[in-house]
């Protein structure tokens, strides 16, 4: 019979886990400063206002398409800041 080896139990209660965020080489953080708009036929995303926090384009504003859940002060990892997306066409939501 083969024997199961016992892995002793480390986690503390109350203890805390820090998240550690790398910012890679090729990302650059940057914040939500206004939501434009809904896009497409179900509106499964949006089109959201950005401030370049780091990198090359520090302090650049910028119209990025966001998938998912987004609001206004959210911090989005970009992997490149020199595209702009294209401005929404038809009515705003």
């Amino acid at each position: 019979m083969a024997q199961k080896q016992q892995k002793p139990k480390q986690q503390q209660q109350g203890a805390v886990k820090q998240q550690v965020v790398e910012v890679g080489e090729t990302s650059f953080p940057s914040q939500v400063m206004e939501i434009i708009g809904s896009m497409g036929t179900r509106e499964g995303g949006r089109q959201v206002r950005v401030k370049v926090l780091a990198g090359r384009d520090v302090g650049k504003i910028i119209r990025r398409n966001v998938v998912g859940p987004i609001r206004i002060g959210d911090i989005l990892m970009l992997r490149e800041t020199e595209i702009e997306a294209s401005p929404l066409k038809g009515r705003k939501r």
